[in-house]
């Protein structure tokens, strides 16, 4: 994996390899503590085997919180992607001026948790039929999106979406509106945002899951819970 340190984003490149390339910026410069559930730092390079997925379901501040202690999980991130403005900043991603959405960059060892469980984990843990909101949070910069990294997690993320789709038709629940793309740029979001809920026990933390399990899930559906994915 080529990764090189930047300033304040990282700009993600695939090739044949899914190598990440990692162009320097010094515009808006920040200093990030190391994680304080991972203990690492959240910032490439990061180490073998390990994989990225970033996905954005809701306010990033809860979005993280799913992740952070999972099994498999090295590490977790909130940032900005998805948009067209470069360097974008919380108050221009909330106005909905820049296009981006809040999302989670979420790095992972495929030796203990496959993108597959993350997929379970994102679809249970909110409400991907609601556009550009979830539930009070009301905006594009919350719409439920995918960004791959490779060929194998888009056609998982697909797979996973016509999957879910069904189980939510026949709840009679709306179609689902998650977009699922390649991983463009994804930008830090300010360091006040990191593990913001670790920060502010008491914090926003708000998800409205649809309440419908994954049909791949053998166990019964436990929104926001700490037990392991099964199989």
């Amino acid at each position: 994996m080529d990764s090189r340190i930047t300033g304040y984003h990282q700009t993600f490149e695939q090739n044949s390899t899914t190598a990440l390339s990692h162009t320097v910026d010094t515009v808006k410069p920040e200093t990030f503590e190391p994680h304080l559930v991972r203990g690492v730092s959240i910032k490439p390079p990061f180490p073998e085997p390990m994989q990225q997925a970033i996905f954005g379901m809701g306010c990033f501040w809860g979005a993280e919180k799913i992740f952070w202690s999972r099994p498999g999980i090295y590490v977790t991130a909130v940032g900005y992607s998805g948009g067209t403005v470069p360097q974008p900043d919380y108050p221009q991603v909330c106005q909905g001026d820049s296009g981006h959405a809040e999302v989670v960059l979420v790095v992972f060892d495929p030796d203990h948790i496959s993108f597959h469980k993350l997929l379970t984990l994102f679809w249970e843990n909110h409400d991907p039929t609601q556009g550009n909101r979830q539930g009070n949070d009301i905006g594009s910069q919350y719409r439920s999106v995918i960004y791959t990294f490779d060929d194998q997690q888009r056609q998982l993320a697909i797979q996973s979406r016509q999957d879910y789709t069904k189980v939510l038709e026949h709840a009679n629940y709306p179609g689902i509106t998650t977009e699922i793309k390649a991983a463009g740029e994804f930008f830090y979001a300010e360091s006040y945002h990191q593990q913001y809920l670790i920060k502010n026990p008491q914090g926003y933390c708000v998800h409205t899951s649809t309440g419908i399990r994954c049909p791949h899930t053998a166990r019964p559906f436990t929104p926001n819970s700490g037990d392991p994915i099964a199989p």
